[in-house]
This record gives structure tokens, sequence and C-alpha cells, in this order.
């Protein structure tokens, strides 16, 4: 009495879910962290893009732009605006000091990008200046 046997016996495909989950506790840490450089790296980018927007902004008005006028006269390309913020992303921008003066604007401004998400809780803070300086802050 032979029998033929078909299929994969429990043995096989126990063997197959154990290689699989040691294939993905590998490559899932990896992935976070390569979609976490992604996001850093947009965060940069709209950044220099906030740089060259004040510019165009303090060469039509004499001063540099509060985030909602900037969002405003850059045809709300930059982001959502949300009281005194922009996010974007994952990110929100803030300038400090929260609301300057049209006077501080005339000079300097400081626009911060800080992540919004919870679900990294690696800081990212990241800073630029009217010289069009970007700096990484370590909070």
């Amino acid at each position: 009495m032979s029998r033929k046997q078909e299929g994969f016996s429990l043995i096989e495909l126990l063997l197959v879910a154990v290689i699989i989950m040691i294939l993905s506790s590998i490559a899932v840490p990896h992935l976070l962290k390569a979609v976490g450089a992604a996001e850093n790296g947009s965060a940069h980018a709209s950044l220099k893009t906030f740089s060259s927007s004040q510019v165009n902004f303090y060469t039509a008005n004499g001063r540099y732009a509060r985030l909602p006028e900037l969002n405003t006269a850059e045809n709300n390309r930059l982001g959502t605006t949300v009281g005194t913020e922009v996010q974007r992303g994952i990110y929100t921008f803030t300038m400090s000091p929260t609301s300057p003066t049209n006077a501080e604007l005339r000079d300097n401004f400081t626009v911060i990008a800080s992540k919004a998400s919870s679900y990294d809780n690696t800081p990212y803070v990241i800073s630029l200046d009217a010289t069009g300086q970007i700096t990484q802050i370590f909070p």
C-alpha cells in the first residue's frame, strides 16, 4: 500500500516561517532608518525653500516674513499653516521668537523644524537663520 504524499510537512512550513521572521527582524530596522533619513533630508530641503522664499519676501517688503505670511505668499506650497506654525510631513516649522515684530524681522529670522511624529523617539531639530545657515540642534 503505497500512498503518494503531496504538500509540505508541518516542520517544513515552520522552518520557512522562522526564516521569514529572521529576515524581517533584520530588514525592518534598516527600512525604518532609511525612512527617517529621507524625512530628515526632506526637512533640510524644506528649510532651503523657506530660505529662498524669505529672501524673495525681504526683497519685496523690506523685512522677513512670519511663517503664515510666507506660506500665503508662496500659495501654501510650503505646508499647512496652523496658527503661527507650518506643518509639512512629520515636521513642524516654527519661528523663534514665535511672533516676531516687524522691527525684529528687518534684521533676522530663525525657523526651527522639529519632528511632529511620535513613532520615532529620536529627537531631531534643525534651524535656519537669515544667513541661510542650516544647523542641527542637539537637545
